[in-house]
């Protein structure tokens, strides 16, 4: 199956897009695109692995579904497009960042700038209704990301997972501590962020420990 997606995780991935699952997953999405609003546009669907090439990518944010609202989902987790109002999770993110590091909140919330730095914002599920959340979840999606996730954690070393909440924490049970920095902490959700994501120190602590193992930090 030919899937437009960047070269480097077209090659990583090859085999993910041979198998059963993903070929019903595909005609599932395609079926959906056809009839209803899904979010994000169909071109961007794969945004967080063509801005993020797997030969760059050093931290990796794991979300859960994308926004299901007009506008907002452009294939990044937590990442709204320039112009669009921040949503409550992003508003405590840069909240958080001004904590830990002292930098002001962006005017956009379009996170393509950590992309581009080197930092994979991966949705479990990469489309949605429009408002429904989770109207894509169970379809296959969540064993594509799991496969990305997999591969990362198995071919390179010194990666940063960031892990938000039981889903995400869940979903990097896998990953190696030994070979990697997996930082964990509630999800920045206005219903959580209280059990401890407020001051976790995650952007600092990421950018310390890609400093010491000779990685460009990242500028939050």
């Amino acid at each position: 199956m030919n899937v437009q997606i960047e070269e480097s995780w077209k090659a990583k991935l090859k085999l993910e897009f041979e198998k059963e699952y993903f070929i019903k997953l595909t005609e599932f999405v395609r079926n959906e695109y056809s009839q209803i609003p899904v979010y994000p546009p169909g071109k961007l669907i794969f945004n967080a692995f063509n801005l993020c090439p797997f030969s760059k990518t050093k931290v990796v944010i794991i979300g859960q579904d994308p926004y299901h609202g007009p506008g907002q989902a452009h294939g990044l987790c937590f990442s709204v497009n320039d112009g669009v109002r921040f949503p409550p999770s992003l508003i405590n993110i840069f909240k958080e960042i001004k904590s830990d590091l002292g930098n002001e909140a962006p005017l956009s919330g379009n996170l393509t700038r950590w992309a581009e730095q080197g930092v994979l914002l991966l949705n479990a599920t990469l489309t949605v209704r429009a408002h429904q959340a989770g109207s894509h979840q169970n379809k296959g999606w969540e064993l594509f990301t799991d496969a990305a996730i997999r591969i990362l954690a198995e071919e390179k070393e010194n990666i940063v997972f960031i892990l938000w909440g039981a889903y995400a924490q869940k979903k990097g049970a896998f990953i190696n501590r030994s070979k990697h920095l997996v930082l964990t902490s509630a999800h920045p959700s206005p219903l959580s962020a209280h059990n401890g994501f407020w001051g976790n120190k995650h952007f600092s602590k990421t950018n310390e420990y890609l400093k010491n193992h000779g990685k460009t930090e990242i500028i939050w």
